[in-house]
């Protein structure tokens, strides 16, 4: 059953160009890792505030990637420009009119 994580990083005045270089950097970590959408946006209402939603083979794939050396180096890159406001939810597909 596929995964999904959708939220909201704050991030310090001025570095939200920043935190979006970091976390749109080409990974191919992710794909393997079994990431099957991760997308990352801004919005000028929000000008502190970074967007990011993932959808994932499952829960357990997403768990699993968070150990991964690159994800571990993004993460370290991009905390000190974090303002430390997160939100959020996480949930479980249950279906789509788009497929079958």
């Amino acid at each position: 059953m596929t995964f999904v994580n959708v939220g909201t990083l704050g991030v310090k005045p001025g570095h939200r160009d920043e935190v979006v270089a970091i976390l749109t950097r080409r990974s191919t970590d992710l794909d393997s890792a079994g990431c099957l959408s991760y997308e990352v946006g801004v919005s000028g209402e929000q000008p502190d505030t970074v967007f990011v939603s993932e959808l994932w083979e499952s829960a357990e794939a997403h768990a699993l990637s968070l150990q991964l050396a690159s994800v571990q180096a993004a993460i370290k890159e991009a905390m000190p420009l974090l303002s430390g406001e997160m939100g959020g939810h996480r949930f479980e597909v249950v279906g789509s009119p788009l497929r079958d």
